[in-house]
């Protein structure tokens, strides 16, 4: 999947993520010691977390060199190392507690990726995951991609990605190995002026859309365009969005 540059994955995705950080943070509430940060993107959530507990207890970790060049920019004093959740560089036990936003969807292996979070969580630390609700037509993307069954109903990447549906991110915390697994729902909601404002960060190929759009001619992207106008509106108009989340325990001990 093409990401493409931090800057514009910013301003894609993160007019949702970054007001979903604070309500995100404050789902664990009782640990001790360091925290990590996996799939740290920009440094959205970790710029949170230092916001809150102080550099010196945050560290993160991305697989995307750009975004980890980003975060490290963004967040100096923060340790943050380019990687993979499925092969976390850090010893057992190293972690009172473990993030991993708008994350889980894109791991390779997410039983894996939440088995390594645990890994490295002191026994009984707390874990902690969110995925917008894209199965449930809930996420920041569904506008488009409901424009997009319209015509091209094969395409289902975004409705099938892991753990964006109803119970799955619970499912895979369960099958990872965390105990005392607990699911719910976040919400943001952002306003935006004209349609216009809404679609220009589509303009820049991103992420899974960018994926999709690369596939269509001019003319049909120019067709999607028109149909998710006539869909949203001039504008201006709010857009709600809403992620699952599970919190579980590191069952080590």
């Amino acid at each position: 999947m093409a990401f493409g540059s931090a800057d514009s994955y910013a301003r894609f995705m993160g007019r949702f993520s970054e007001p979903l950080a604070p309500l995100f943070a404050d789902v664990l509430t009782e640990f001790d010691g360091r925290l990590l940060d996996v799939g740290c993107g920009p440094g959205v959530l970790t710029a949170e977390l230092v916001g809150r507990y102080g550099a010196a207890r945050v560290d993160a970790i991305d697989p995307t060199p750009g975004f980890v060049a980003a975060a490290r920019n963004r967040l100096p004093e923060v340790d943050i190392r380019e990687g993979t959740a499925e092969e976390l560089p850090y010893a057992d036990d190293t972690y009172g507690a473990a993030y991993a936003q708008l994350v889980v969807h894109f791991m390779k292996d997410p039983v894996r990726g939440l088995a390594e979070m645990a890994r490295v969580t002191a026994p009984g630390g707390p874990v902690a995951a969110c995925v917008w609700d894209h199965g449930g037509g809930r996420g920041p993307l569904s506008p488009f991609w409901s424009v997009v069954a319209e015509f091209d109903p094969a395409e289902t990447r975004e409705l099938n990605s892991a753990g964006s549906r109803a119970g799955d991110l619970a499912r895979l915390f369960g099958e990872a190995g965390l105990v005392d697994v607990i699911d719910g729902e976040l919400s943001v909601t952002i306003h935006l002026d004209s349609f216009d404002e809404w679609w220009a960060p589509y303009e820049e190929r991103v992420g899974t859309v960018g994926d999709y759009l690369s596939t269509r001619t001019p003319a049909q992207v120019t067709e999607l365009r028109d149909r998710c106008h006539a869909q949203l509106g001039d504008g201006p108009f709010d857009l709600t969005a809403v992620a699952w989340t599970a919190t579980g325990r590191s069952p080590q001990g």
